[in-house]
């Protein structure tokens, strides 16, 4: 791996103004005074905030940089920056090599053109010659899989399409920095894995700066991590400790409560489990249900969920796959679910559960964001899941 520096950021910042008529006002006094050799004032004026403080990185050859925070709290407005849409107010950006960038759906794309004609638009924009679109194009309209519409104005095209054709010209011309705005959310599944393949064959020559609210494609893709807050730096450094930071920041204000989904004949009436708190590598595990029945649920099947801090299930323990069959009668009934060996990553987890007909599947109760976990211990990573397991090295 190169250890060349193709993006560098050092103290950047940029203020913004609530009040648009202050803000045009502003702007001409710091025209003016910018004629005569005065510099822009770094102080706030009224109505002023700053949309970015202080921002610090270097970004290397094969690494891939998380952008991450709440809504508003300045990724944006970062990444404007660095692809020269705004100038900041203090600081400094130094990108080296080619720069291509998927900062908004469609964006750079003339609606009335041709996707082939886009294609060389998009190209020139980002520094590359005709002779390299060129040699380029085929593998650009296949990748994008837009070929039986690739004479068609751009206008026409579907949002997925439009993603899949920006992106295709972005990866395949293999600029040095790549940009990424959340748009591979749109794509389809396997478009998306046909992502981020070609951008881990990127990462060996190119640095990728990807921003995206989905922890998943954070974890997937990058090195490193930035968690920014209010425009300013909370967080830099390894992934799996800037996914956790980030999950806190947005569980603040958050009041968590139970979520009866579906309930028919089955009603949750209790749920415990037997500490709150535990270390990760866990030998055994216990949870306490009790159910109210309003008649007899003979052979049914209850699936116990995991669930990540994204609601996503991680893992789950079902009757079916442990040949046990329950029979639900009439009242009140009490289950205990032992678990062994749970390894989570540190971190806080909820639970759910589904009881359904294992016949006819008619859906009994689905109840979500269960009794929280939290997951305490040394072994912080990236996935939500440790693998117990042995390491056989050879040296010859």
């Amino acid at each position: 791996m190169a250890e060349e520096a193709l993006v560098e950021v050092s103290n950047l910042s940029k203020k913004f103004c609530k009040d648009l008529k202050k803000s045009l006002w502003y702007g001409v006094k710091d025209v003016v005074g910018g004629t005569f050799g005065k510099a822009p004032s770094l102080e706030l004026r009224k109505d002023e905030f700053w949309a970015l403080k202080d921002i610090n990185f270097t970004l290397k050859r094969g690494e891939c940089l998380g952008l991450i925070g709440h809504n508003g709290a300045g990724k944006s407005t970062l990444l404007k920056i660095l692809n020269g849409l705004l100038i900041p107010d203090a600081g400094s950006v130094t990108m080296r090599g080619k720069v291509g960038a998927l900062i908004e759906l469609g964006a750079g794309f003339n609606p009335i053109l041709s996707g082939r004609e886009n294609i060389y638009n998009n190209g020139a924009v980002l520094g590359f010659s005709k002779q390299e679109i060129d040699a380029k194009l085929e593998e650009i309209i296949d990748f994008a899989e837009v070929r039986e519409f690739i004479e068609m104005p751009v206008k026409n095209y579907s949002s997925g399409m439009r993603v899949r054709l920006g992106f295709a010209v972005a990866a395949q011309l293999e600029p040095d920095v790549l940009i990424i705005d959340e748009v591979l959310a749109v794509g389809d599944a396997n478009f998306r894995a046909k992502c981020y393949e070609r951008i881990s064959k990127l990462m060996r020559d190119c640095a990728i700066i990807l921003v995206s609210h989905s922890m998943t494609h954070i974890a997937r893709t990058a090195t490193k991590c930035i968690v920014l807050g209010s425009g300013v730096e909370i967080f830099n450094g390894h992934t799996g400790e800037a996914m956790e930071v980030y999950y806190a920041q947005n569980s603040k204000n958050t009041q968590e409560v139970h979520s009866e989904i579906f309930s028919n004949y089955c009603h949750l009436k209790k749920f415990s489990i037997e500490n709150k708190q535990i270390n990760n590598l866990n030998d055994r595990f216990e949870i306490d249900l009790e159910l109210f029945c309003d008649k007899d649920l003979n052979d049914v099947e209850l699936d116990l969920f995991i669930m990540s801090k994204e609601h996503v299930p991680i893992c789950q323990i079902s009757s079916k796959i442990l040949n046990r069959k329950i029979a639900l009668k009439k009242g009140t009934n009490n289950i205990r679910c032992v678990l062994f060996n749970l390894n989570l990553n540190v971190g806080t987890y909820s639970f759910a559960i589904t009881i359904l007909d294992s016949v006819y599947k008619n859906q009994y109760l689905w109840v979500q964001n269960l009794e929280k976990l939290i997951v305490n211990g040394d072994n912080l990573i990236v996935s939500p899941v440790i693998l117990n397991g042995a390491l056989q090295i050879e040296v010859n």
